[in-house]
């Protein structure tokens, strides 16, 4: 059997790294993403894959629901870093006549 060579405790599906970070803070107002302090933002983690950040995202949302204005994002690093994986923004190809 061959050995692994990943430290996390599950391995990916995928073996192309695509790495997000996981913050939050207080926001100074309910209607725009406009942080109250800089200086108190959590920055949860950085992480391989979405469904990794999402996990971390949605146990801290989880724990400040009571709070209002205290909100967490995911944000997209890899396509930051190297816009050919954001599948998102893709337009499909043209067939050539």
């Amino acid at each position: 059997m061959k050995e692994s060579t990943m430290t996390n405790k599950k391995p990916q599906k995928s073996s192309k790294q695509l790495l997000h970070l996981v913050f939050g803070g207080e926001l100074s107002s309910l209607s725009a993403v406009d942080f109250k302090d800089l200086s108190r933002l959590d920055v949860v983690g950085f992480y391989p894959n979405y469904a990794e950040a999402h996990k971390a995202w949605l146990s801290k949302a989880r724990e400040t629901i009571d709070n209002a204005p205290m909100r967490y994002f995911i944000v997209h690093l890899h396509r930051l870093l190297d816009p050919t994986t954001d599948t998102a923004r893709k337009k499909p190809t043209k067939k050539k006549a």
